[in-house]
């Protein structure tokens, strides 16, 4: 392929280039750490999440830029085998975002029952206000019955 000399006088834009040897070679983007941490996290790569951890080049506390931890991530992406290997590894189940919302609070929120039952076998608070006063009960959408009987509440 031959790149032109731009030509003023054409309205086609990709004769306008420069010459093909003052094209810079592609390059590689490399990100920290932690966001590809927290794409695999989201993406249940749960392989690449492990050797994250076991390679200590994460701390599994830290609040990302989206607000949560990985653990909050895990479980909106409702991967009970992600959360898993998290808590196994040190994550807090009881852990805050920056809105004070424990994974508890997002698993009754976007209906992960099986989450839910787990955090609470480990001890998550059910009666834990988020900022806006919500416990995880108040959060849980009414169609949701398996959640709903989890709690005892809303239920006919």
């Amino acid at each position: 392929m031959h790149y032109g000399i731009c030509n003023p006088n054409t309205t086609d834009p990709l004769s306008c280039s420069r010459s093909q040897s003052s094209i810079k070679s592609a390059r590689i983007v490399h990100f920290p750490n932690d966001i590809v941490f927290q794409d695999c996290v989201r993406q249940g790569e749960l392989e690449r999440v492990g050797c994250f951890i076991q390679t200590r080049r994460v701390s599994l506390d830290t609040i990302y830029h989206s607000g949560m931890a990985a653990i909050h991530e895990a479980v909106l992406s409702g991967n009970m085998e992600c959360v898993k290997l998290l808590v196994k590894s040190g994550a807090d189940i009881t852990q805050r975002d920056e809105d004070g919302w424990t994974p508890l609070h997002m698993a009754c929120s976007d209906g992960f029952p099986e989450i839910a039952k787990y955090s609470i076998s480990l001890g998550a608070d059910t009666e834990a206000k988020n900022d806006c006063g919500e416990k995880p009960a108040d959060l849980i959408d009414p169609d949701c019955k398996e959640l709903l009987h989890l709690f005892g509440v809303g239920g006919d």
